[in-house]
């Protein structure tokens, strides 16, 4: 186990750069819905802590943390919101589930990979790593100790109770006592693999490594290439989906293990990441409200996230040259 160095803002700053990521930088939500934070701070970044925290304390990484990602994919979309069992979350009439549907488990192929890409390498992938970029000094230990734990699982808890209410109180919708059952043990199952990764990976000598200018392009480009592959593909799209990730994956795996590899180039794929998400904001259709309301909350939104990528790597870029 890992011994903590204490950060509260680094923790608070997780709580609340979550939920803006997932839910206002995609332009889900618009500025004027801030109130939503409410509930989405307990859910969003109350699992993000979780996961980071539990990984950090174990003297793990981010294989860890990703597949803790994964499983609590299931956990929002599957148990909370149940969105991956709903033909019509919301009432919305986006009918995703129909697109590579499997009708033995009443779930839409293409829907539940794209839930655990914007989850696992957005929600909670790209939150962490920009909050951590954020505190270099502190970026592999923990920030909290047992107590703080415990107090953010009743967080994480409780907000999750709220979103189920919420969701329930629109859709009055609830799936299967077997879905539900499925998506509880799957969860379970990634959470016991995300122990399954060595504490520490060996560095490869003499590998070469690309500039983070390069990894961040290339961490956007094939973000793009997941946000912007259309669903009535099918199962074509859910293939173009698994090529994607397992490209970046392999590249990461790879580079990652060299070491060349630097906090810079972890804060570039976050960086990639963000501005996919930003820039593919100004082409969706408004879920709520106007477009021109919509399109200023998006240029907010966007610029945060430039300023607070232009701080970390100020902060990144220090901290290394004082090593």
């Amino acid at each position: 186990m890992v011994k903590p160095r204490r950060n509260i803002a680094a923790v608070i700053t997780l709580f609340f750069v979550a939920p803006l990521v997932a839910e206002y930088l995609l332009g889900d939500l618009p500025l004027r819905l801030l109130a939503a934070l409410i509930v989405l701070v307990p859910a969003y970044g109350g699992g993000a802590v979780l996961i980071r925290e539990t990984a950090r304390r174990t003297g793990r990484g981010w294989p860890t943390m990703l597949m803790l990602g994964a499983a609590y994919t299931l956990i929002a979309e599957g148990l909370v919101t149940q969105s991956l069992f709903n033909h019509d979350y919301l009432k919305m009439h986006m009918h995703l589930l129909d697109h590579a549907y499997i009708p033995a488990f009443g779930i839409g192929g293409w829907s539940i990979l794209f839930a655990f890409n914007l989850h696992t390498f957005w929600s909670m992938g790209v939150s962490i790593a920009l909050v951590e970029s954020l505190f270099p000094a502190e970026a592999e230990t923990p920030w909290l100790g047992p107590v703080g734990d415990w107090i953010v699982a009743v967080v994480f808890v409780l907000g999750a109770a709220a979103n189920f209410g919420v969701g329930f109180k629109q859709n009055q919708f609830v799936a299967s006592r077997a879905q539900l059952l499925g998506a509880a043990v799957v969860s379970v199952l990634l959470m016991v693999s995300a122990f399954l990764f060595p504490a520490r990976r060996s560095r490869l000598a003499g590998g070469m490594v690309p500039s983070p200018w390069l990894t961040g392009a290339v961490a956007f480009v094939l973000g793009m290439g997941v946000l912007k592959t259309p669903p009535q593909w099918g199962w074509a799209a859910v293939g173009a989906l698994l090529a994607i990730d397992a490209v970046f994956l392999v590249l990461v795996a790879y580079f990652s293990r060299q070491t060349g590899w630097s906090a810079l180039h972890t804060l570039s794929l976050a960086a990639g990441g963000a501005l996919a998400y930003g820039i593919l904001a100004f082409t969706r259709k408004p879920l709520v409200g106007g477009v021109l309301g919509m399109r200023i909350s998006n240029a907010v939104f966007l610029a945060a996230a430039v300023w607070l990528l232009w701080l970390d790597a100020s902060r990144v870029i220090r901290h290394q040259t004082l090593e």
